[in-house]
């Protein structure tokens, strides 16, 4: 069952996504970035994490996770530091999957030769 539940929810995340993007003039960095700012403002109230239980990976790979992931580190680090944990804390939580992103996409740019668009 949590095979299908995340399949579902991640399923209905980026169907609601492609209808946003073919409704809307929004470009997709934009929408990018909605869906970060919305996880965190959902995971600010305390609602993401029972969403993460209930569907697992389909709430907690889209875009939206990584917003809840960068509130949960500013939670944190404000619990701990202060005011200045309102900086620290979404860099804390949030560089393993920047790092990864960035080695992973090198590999593959060196693995596949990209070329520049004419």
């Amino acid at each position: 069952m949590d095979y299908f539940n995340a399949f579902w929810v991640g399923g209905l995340i980026c169907a609601l996504v492609q209808i946003l993007m073919e409704k809307t003039k929004l470009l997709p960095g934009r929408i990018m970035v909605l869906l970060v700012c919305v996880g965190a403002v959902i995971s600010f109230f305390g609602w993401y994490e029972p969403f993460v239980e209930f569907a697992g990976a389909g709430a907690s790979v889209p875009l939206l996770g990584y917003g809840n992931i960068l509130m949960k580190g500013v939670k944190e680090a404000v619990s701990q530091s202060g005011f200045i944990g309102l900086f620290q804390g979404g860099f804390k939580t949030g560089a393993v999957g920047c790092c990864a992103a960035l080695v992973f996409g090198y590999l593959a740019s060196l693995v596949f030769k990209p070329k520049p668009k004419k």
